[in-house]
């Protein structure tokens, strides 16, 4: 049978509309989802039936068959029920993973987010005097006090922040970096792309692993707009290498008048040297950024200081008013839900209480011995549900474009699958809850630092199901 007649066979909309199951949808869902459901599936089917370059080629028969068709929309149907953004079980031992949403927020944060979420909120109200208010009001105190910086203005990234205050401050104008600090970060998002769509234009000093201050000074002239300081949050440049602290930069930009803007990614509010890692590898505090004299500093609010995602920027408290009026700074505002997350996350900070509080710090400090007892434990109950189950020492990582470099020793459970190492993993995923694992060795490892201590029961129920 030729592809046409194969095509000419697929029955139209109206004949599995009526077609018995097809029509029981239309009770718990109204007509014009359920015909919608009918015509993916149709569209889906003629486009499996043609080749990639748009001309017809010989299938199977049966692609026309009605039981199959009737069984894909009754598949669509069921997945309606289940939301494409779920919870994930993380046992990867990656603290900070990018494709799972970065930082788990604190049983406090979740709280406040969910209360202002289910109702009306005071975001633009002043409840004592009965008056508009500003949304700005429920953060730039806690930034200032925990930053030291004179004034603050949080957005929704990063790079948002990036993109605001370089379109404030050098649209028209030049923007003097490093060359190694023209960094990419994720998701493909180059420093040079956001500086280009701020309307600023690149001036790169220095090469790749060498950066003088005389090299910033020689570039600065007229059309200067800004001075700006990249940390390299997710790569690091060692040996051979040279670079300008930012104090240093700061200090010229003062003496030449020109704004200076650090942009330190990673949120950074407490040392890490507290949690054991090395001095030479060691983070940049925000604090720190604002010490140095630098006249802006943007950073993440999802990364190591464990909120919700948000750009902050904390500085000259001139400058931050001249980012609060300008008309990107609408565009890139928070909403409701997430000042209220980032302000409870910065409140453990303020009650210094983050180490307890915060789950990213928590999980980083998590002590050696404690999780060496979880795999145990662990691996001891999946061995008696028969599985064949062990523990072996390895190394968490930070991750999110946090402290490059940097892992953390760990135990984790190893676990040989009776179906092929790939296919366990996918299972897992596909459960609910949905649990993504590491594959070393034709193994499964489930590394404990990274499962949140309510997610214990069912990572063990997933993983002996599978």
């Amino acid at each position: 049978m030729t592809v046409p007649a194969e095509l000419r066979r697929l029955p139209s909309v109206d004949a599995l509309l009526r077609h018995p199951d097809v029509a029981a949808l239309s009770g718990p869902l109204p007509r014009e989802v359920v015909t919608g459901l009918v015509r993916d599936e149709l569209a889906d089917r003629r486009g499996r039936l043609r080749a990639p370059d748009g001309t017809t080629a010989g299938v199977p028969p049966g692609n026309g068959d009605l039981g199959a068709l009737v069984a894909g929309v009754l598949r669509r149907a069921s997945a309606l029920a289940v939301p494409s953004l779920r919870r994930v079980i993380n046992a990867t031992g990656v603290v900070l993973h990018t494709n799972l949403g970065r930082a788990p927020l604190s049983s406090a944060a979740a709280r406040a987010m969910a209360e202002v979420a289910s109702g009306y909120a005071n975001i633009e109200y002043e409840l004592a005097g009965g008056e508009r208010g500003s949304r700005h009001s429920h953060l730039d105190g806690l930034i200032s006090r925990l930053t030291g910086a004179a004034a603050a203005l949080a957005v929704n990234n990063t790079a948002a922040a990036v993109l605001l205050v370089l379109a404030e401050l050098a649209a028209g104008r030049e923007v003097v970096v490093s060359r190694g600090q023209a960094i990419e970060i994720g998701g493909g998002f180059r420093i040079p792309d956001v500086l280009r769509q701020s309307g600023a234009r690149l001036v790169e000093v220095g090469t790749t692993n060498r950066t003088r201050l005389a090299d910033y000074a020689a570039a600065i002239g007229p059309q200067t707009g800004a001075l700006l300081n990249v940390h390299t949050s997710n790569f690091r440049v060692v040996g051979f290498t040279e670079a300008v602290s930012p104090a240093a930069l700061a200090a010229l930009g003062r003496e030449r008048g020109v704004p200076t803007v650090g942009d330190q990614g990673s949120g950074c509010l407490l040392p890490t040297e507290r949690f054991g890692i090395a001095a030479e590898l060691r983070e940049p505090t925000v604090q720190e950024y604002v010490a140095a004299g630098m006249d802006l500093v943007c950073f993440s609010g999802d990364k190591l200081l464990g909120g919700p995602q948000a750009g902050i920027i904390a500085g000259r408290a001139d400058l931050i008013a001249r980012l609060k009026q300008h008309p990107l700074a609408r565009a890139l505002r928070l909403d409701k839900v997430a000042i209220a997350g980032l302000a409870a996350t910065l409140r453990h900070y303020q009650l210094r209480e983050a180490e307890r509080e915060v789950p990213v710090w928590r999980m980083i400090a998590r002590p050696l011995e404690e999780l060496q007892a979880m795999a145990e434990s662990w691996a001891a109950s999946l061995r008696r549900q028969g599985l064949d189950a062990g523990v072996q020492r390895a190394e968490s990582a930070v991750g999110g474009g946090s402290l490059p470099g940097v892992t953390l020793p760990t135990y984790v459970v190893t676990l040989q699958p009776s179906t092929a190492v790939d296919d366990a993993a996918a299972a897992l995923r596909r459960g609910h809850p949905a649990v993504v694992a590491r594959i070393a060795a034709d193994r499964l490892l489930f590394d404990p630092r990274t499962v949140l201590p309510e997610d214990e029961a069912p990572l063990l129920a997933a993983l002996a199901a599978v």
